[in-house]
């Protein structure tokens, strides 16, 4: 197939990209900066609808990762890049007539920060999630599914925790704040978590590419379906990366008040602050998921454990100091 890749200079992004190159489909990626994937690429904005229309013209499939991730920033910042963005992508698909849209979701739309127990992809809630970001994904996921109908199938997949070599957004947050010292456990570090080592969760989105038509209209988690303490997985991260783990807590509700207040008061393009509410829910509840119906309809199994993972992790450090 002909397929657009959006947001391919992330970790994912660019993971999906290669395989689906390799396998034969005819890629173009789009971003803001250069991927160096070695495919033809767009570098453009999603908010710009002039460019994504050029882009997804021609295409039969797209899969849509470009987002703004970070936990803290203006709403605005969320609106254009993760809600008008994914308009902008689904309009075009319509116009171009394109059959498959995969949109890359998160738990986090469905998550109140209340546990999540064995659950399986709930609706998609702005009004009782926590955070621009969960916001922002929620609506945006509405806005894709909404748009399941006639010619263009579309699914939602919502990859949780996902984490492996060479990732900036969990695994390097989390070891640069154990290298200051600045890395808690909330709570007991009992809460027991899934996560989705990149492998995984780059097999799992290709594999919506191909079953999309079967599965339209749906939203799917996706995790390694190995639930584990969250302090043991912190554990591990660090351990891999050969730094000091977390030996110190903080109570949750002391981490989620001053989450909250730090938020509200940080200042813009200052960074992130040492904690925020949605950071310290998602630290100290559980959230694990039912992967039965995702495994059963995207004919798709996890080929990668955590401990696997963590072994691979540990190598690309060692390789990369």
């Amino acid at each position: 197939m002909k397929v657009l890749v959006t947001g391919a200079s992330g970790l994912l992004g660019a993971g999906v990209a290669q395989i689906l190159a390799s396998r034969g489909d005819q890629v173009t990626v789009l971003q803001r900066r250069p991927a160096g994937l070695g495919l033809p690429e767009v570098l453009a904005d999603v908010a710009d609808p002039a460019a994504i229309r050029d882009a997804v013209a021609g295409q039969e499939a797209v899969v849509h990762l470009a987002a703004k991730v970070n936990v803290v920033g203006p709403w605005r910042e969320y609106r254009r890049a993760n809600i008008d963005g994914t308009r902008h992508v689904v309009q075009a698909c319509r116009d171009a007539g394109v059959t498959r849209l995969v949109y890359v979701s998160s738990p986090s739309v469905a998550h109140s920060g209340r546990s999540l127990v064995g659950v399986a992809a709930e609706p998609a809630d702005p009004v009782s999630t926590s955070g621009p970001y969960a916001r922002s994904k929620a609506v945006a996921e509405q806005i894709a599914l909404a748009a399941d109908r006639g010619a263009l199938a579309v699914v939602a997949v919502r990859p949780h925790l996902v984490w492996g070599p060479g990732d900036t957004q969990l695994v390097g947050r989390i070891v640069a704040r154990a290298r200051a010292g600045r890395l808690p456990i909330i709570g007991s570090g009992a809460a027991l978590v899934d996560s989705t080592y990149v492998d995984n969760a780059v097999d799992a989105l290709v594999a919506a590419v191909d079953r999309c038509p079967q599965v339209r209209g749906e939203a799917l988690v996706v995790t390694n379906g190995e639930p584990r303490p969250i302090g043991e997985i912190l554990v591990g991260l660090c351990t891999a990366a050969g730094v000091r783990p977390p030996h110190h807590r903080v109570p949750k509700r002391v981490a989620v008040w001053a989450g909250a207040a730090l938020q509200a008061v940080w200042p813009n393009g200052n960074g992130e602050p040492p904690i925020t509410r949605f950071v310290a829910e998602q630290m100290s509840t559980a959230h694990w998921f039912d992967q039965r119906r995702s495994r059963e309809v995207l004919h798709w199994r996890p080929r990668v454990s955590l401990d696997e993972g963590f072994a691979a992790l540990a190598r690309w450090y060692a390789a990369a100091n």
